[in-house]
């Protein structure tokens, strides 16, 4: 006797999309694709498996996705330290360093896919989750952030998304960073008594981060700790200048939160986040920003960079709650049939249709007509193809129109010879 089965379910944090489910982000990536080449973006596809130290060197040791969340082994195979990606930047910068594709000239680029990260599911954030990912590669100017931000209103637009809105700020260079880092821990350690145990943990080695708290109890201290901002040398308030000048011109309402930081070690200059109330505490749509010192950091040539990530599932939900999810149909035409001579008869015909461009399903096996209809009408379709004995012995196809309506003077259901079935569903599908 065979010992049962213990049933295997979805790992936490990991969901399965599900064919009804699957056409609205089919959907969304199709609209993604063409609103990227609007803009002269083309797609790029890095491995899902990166070597550790490209993370832990890229994103920063002391960042909460290297201590906490980074899905990371040991390939016992060859003793390699590997870890699933918990995002796309890292990755994309290694290719075009060990690709040298910035040789001839600047570049942009989007992914879009699965990223990974240890972190505890909630709405909106999964284990495994999906980010559409847009990186400018090689652009010094504030011309480009901007050009980012704008390409996002333009985003939200399509989408027919609102109360989305834009918090935007500047976290300079490294000079300056490092001058109100070290009035930020000073600071920081005058008011020991109100920081909480994560605080005091991020305090020497990502201060930043504490001012970006969610702790009510703090937040007066935070809004009161020494601004980032008041160290930025002219250089750095011309390029933010810069960026708010072509905001303005093209409409983007903006707000300035000098608070705003991003998780990750490498960015500089702009950073900006388009948030929304309407997700709950998970209000960050997408997020991005400058980091010219990543490439060089990999080991590449100097070259500056800008980019943002869009979490997709976040993105989704805002869609489904601004419009009623639809579910796709399954094809454009079922074929019915009675016998195993009409299967293959009807076989032969929907590759015919196929080779006209629409799409088809053939009822598998042998069911009742009753049964078959019920089926075509659930699978979405526009028309039904009834082969019986009757239309083959004739030569002839019966179309039921399920959902299109009929032309004037045009019945709902017609007999049509088989030669001219492809011709007369294109009209009319």
């Amino acid at each position: 006797m065979t010992q049962s089965f213990k049933k295997v379910h979805a790992i936490t944090g990991m969901k399965d999309v599900l064919p009804d489910s699957s056409a609205q982000w089919e959907q969304l990536e199709h609209t993604v694709r063409q609103w990227l080449a609007a803009y002269g973006y083309r797609n790029m596809r890095t491995p899902v498996l990166e070597h550790t130290r490209l993370f832990t060197r890229g994103i920063g040791e002391v960042t909460d996705i290297v201590e906490k969340e980074m899905y990371s082994f040991t390939d016992a195979l060859n003793n390699e330290q590997l870890t699933m990606r918990p995002e796309f930047t890292a990755g994309i910068v290694r290719a075009t360093i060990e690709n040298n594709i910035l040789y001839d000239r600047p570049q942009r680029v989007y992914a879009m896919g699965p990223v990974f990260r240890h972190e505890k599911p909630q709405r909106g954030r999964y284990r495994q989750f999906h980010q559409i990912d847009v990186e400018a590669l090689g652009f010094v100017g504030p011309d480009i952030d901007a050009e980012l931000i704008v390409m996002l209103g333009r985003l939200w637009k399509i989408l027919g998304l609102q109360h989305i809105r834009l918090e935007l700020n500047s976290l300079g260079q490294a000079a300056e960073r490092a001058a109100h880092r070290d009035a930020l821990i000073a600071y920081l350690e005058q008011n020991k008594a109100v920081l909480d145990e994560e605080a005091l943990r991020r305090m020497y080695t990502n201060p930043l981060r504490v001012l970006d708290t969610k702790n009510p109890a703090m937040q007066e201290m935070a809004n009161n700790a020494p601004r980032l901002f008041d160290f930025l040398g002219a250089e750095s308030l011309a390029h933010f200048d810069g960026v708010r000048r072509r905001l303005d011109d093209a409409g983007i309402a903006y707000s300035l939160n000098p608070r705003l930081v991003r998780g990750l070690d490498y960015y500089n200059l702009t950073v900006f986040e388009w948030v929304t109330d309407q997700l709950g505490a998970q209000g960050t749509v997408c997020g991005g920003g400058r980091y010219d010192g990543l490439i060089e950091l990999l080991g590449g040539k100097p070259a500056p960079a800008v980019g943002f990530a869009i979490g997709m599932e976040r993105l989704l939900d805002l869609c489904s709650q601004s419009q009623e999810p639809q579910a796709a149909p399954e094809c454009q035409v079922y074929m019915i049939h009675q016998s195993d001579a009409a299967q293959r008869q009807a076989s032969q015909l929907a590759e015919q249709l196929r080779d006209a461009g629409l799409t088809v399903i053939v009822h598998a096996g042998s069911s009742g007509f009753k049964s078959q209809f019920k089926r075509a009408d659930a699978s979405g379709a526009v028309a039904a193809v009834i082969l019986g004995g009757d239309e083959l012995a004739s030569g002839t196809a019966s179309v039921k129109w399920l959902r299109a309506p009929a032309h004037e003077g045009q019945e709902q259901q017609q007999t049509i010879p088989q030669g001219h079935l492809v011709t007369e569903l294109k009209k009319r599908v």
